[in-house]
């Protein structure tokens, strides 16, 4: 069941890692990667936890979020 609720988001996140991020270049400030770390989460926390770990990730991402290595809790 939980593969389940969360299957389409990971297609969403896929979908821009092969056709909108190539477009867009390089840019992540964080290593893994903003989608790759909204994979993980999602896939170790499941739908609502790895949601609300990707939301806050990306919400680190201007001049002032820092940088750098941040794993996934």
């Amino acid at each position: 069941m939980r593969g389940m609720l969360i299957f389409p988001f990971i297609i969403l996140i896929k979908f821009y890692q092969f056709f909108i991020s190539p477009i867009l270049g390089l840019n992540c400030r964080f290593s893994p990667t903003c989608s790759n770390y909204a994979l993980e989460s999602l896939k170790k926390h499941g739908l609502i936890f790895g949601i609300y770990y990707s939301f806050r990730r990306i919400s680190k991402c201007h001049p002032w979020g820092g940088k750098g290595y941040d794993p996934v809790p």
